[in-house]
């Protein structure tokens, strides 16, 4: 049973680098895209917000979806789907084509979070599930520090279009091993309901066992989501303002991401050692404060600043996934997962859009200073946490 939970982890995690790397390419080619069709920083926000509100539309259907069909063949449809939509993106001519490939892009993509999760928290249901989710969720760091690198480096010699393309057949290939897995492991099937006991009713609804912390997390998630979204649409940008090129663009953001891979590490123990609620504190307030740093600094010491804010970017993160499972009720996980990632997402969704008209009308100094400032909004909604069901509720697992 260990071996057959590591091997499902395994393909989880694959299926999430692979999501995660086509998500946050976008970063490098936005820039790409505003040069190449002349785009106003609205027009880039577009872009990013049609990927992630596709990506949001979709996180409650495959929830609820996954628990009638099973995981395994909505996975891979949605990881195939995804692909096609970036190989289509690599034969676009203008802006409008490219918005209808990322939107149906990200459709794809809102598959893969809610039920990978499911898969992993029922592999761990006995086991150590918040250490799974963890891996599961540094799988998708990996991703973002590997694939913009690479596509990065490939843009000078391959060009936008091949350098996509070649990163889409390559999610086809995923998704193919994906179904295969997951059908030889038995896992992600469509199973009968088990009859409700009386001491193991089902559960009611969305099953949200404490709304009140549900709500807290939700709540800290869909700031942390809009203002990390908003913060990397528009740091390429900032970069380049100093003087970077697009292959330092491409590292700068590995080096935000490598931090990020560290912070979900890092404060997943520093929440053990201090609790939820002082790990969200220091990590937001450290956001907040970093990114304001980072204004005032020159290109290479932004290069140094980047990986310490990586840490704190997405460091709440780690703590706020690892919360969920326990504050839902197991047989309700899928759907439960998928609203929360649904309110992140579609938060991630609207910001870049909101952003990028604050910047054609204020530029994109003020825009990050405007994120910096909002980041602080996280800490009030540490109090509702302090109540005993959702602390020892934080700690249970």
């Amino acid at each position: 049973m260990s071996r057959r939970a590591r091997a499902i982890l395994a393909t989880a995690c694959g299926a999430h680098f692979v999501h995660d790397g086509f998500s946050d390419i976008l970063y490098i080619l936005l820039p790409v895209w505003a040069t190449e069709f002349g785009l106003s920083f609205a027009q880039v926000g577009l872009l990013k917000t049609l990927y992630t509100g596709g990506m949001a539309s979709f996180q409650v259907p495959a929830g609820i979806l996954a628990e009638r069909r099973g995981e395994a063949r909505l996975l891979a449809a949605g990881t195939a789907v995804t692909a096609l939509g970036f190989l289509a993106a690599g034969l676009t001519g203008g802006f409008l084509a490219l918005l209808v490939c990322l939107a149906v892009g990200g459709l794809g993509s809102g598959c893969q979070h809610p039920l990978s999760s499911s898969l992993v928290s029922r592999a761990y249901e006995t086991g150590r599930r918040r250490t799974a989710l963890g891996t599961y969720n540094f799988s998708g760091d990996l991703g973002k520090v590997a694939v913009p690198a690479a596509v990065a480096l490939a843009l000078p010699w391959l060009g936008w279009r091949r350098a996509v393309e070649v990163y889409a057949v390559i999610g086809l290939l995923a998704a193919a091993a994906i179904l295969a897995l997951l059908g030889r492991l038995g896992a992600g099937r469509a199973e009968a309901p088990a009859p409700a006991s009386a001491g193991a009713p089902r559960a009611a609804g969305w099953g949200i066992r404490d709304p009140r912390a549900y709500r807290a997390l939700s709540a800290i998630h869909v700031i942390d989501n809009s203002t990390r979204t908003g913060f990397l649409t528009f740091l390429p940008f900032l970069l380049i303002a100093k003087g970077a090129t697009v292959p330092s663009v491409g590292l700068a953001l590995m080096l935000v991401f490598i931090g990020g891979a560290i912070g979900k590490f890092a404060c997943g123990a520093l929440a053990d050692r201090v609790g939820v609620i002082r790990t969200v504190v220091i990590t937001e307030a450290a956001t907040g404060v970093g990114i304001l740093l980072l204004l005032t600094l020159p290109l290479g010491a932004c290069l140094l600043a980047l990986p310490p804010l990586g840490i704190a970017l997405n460091g709440t993160s780690s703590v706020l996934y690892g919360t969920v499972a326990d504050l839902v009720s197991s047989d309700r996980r899928a759907r439960s997962y998928a609203i929360f990632y649904t309110l992140g997402i579609g938060a991630s969704a609207l910001s870049p859009f909101a952003y990028g008209l604050l910047s054609d009308w204020g530029g994109v100094r003020l825009t990050l200073t405007v994120v910096g400032l909002v980041v602080f909004l996280t800490l009030p909604f540490t109090l509702p946490l302090r109540q005993p069901s959702s602390v020892a509720a934080a700690h249970s697992s």
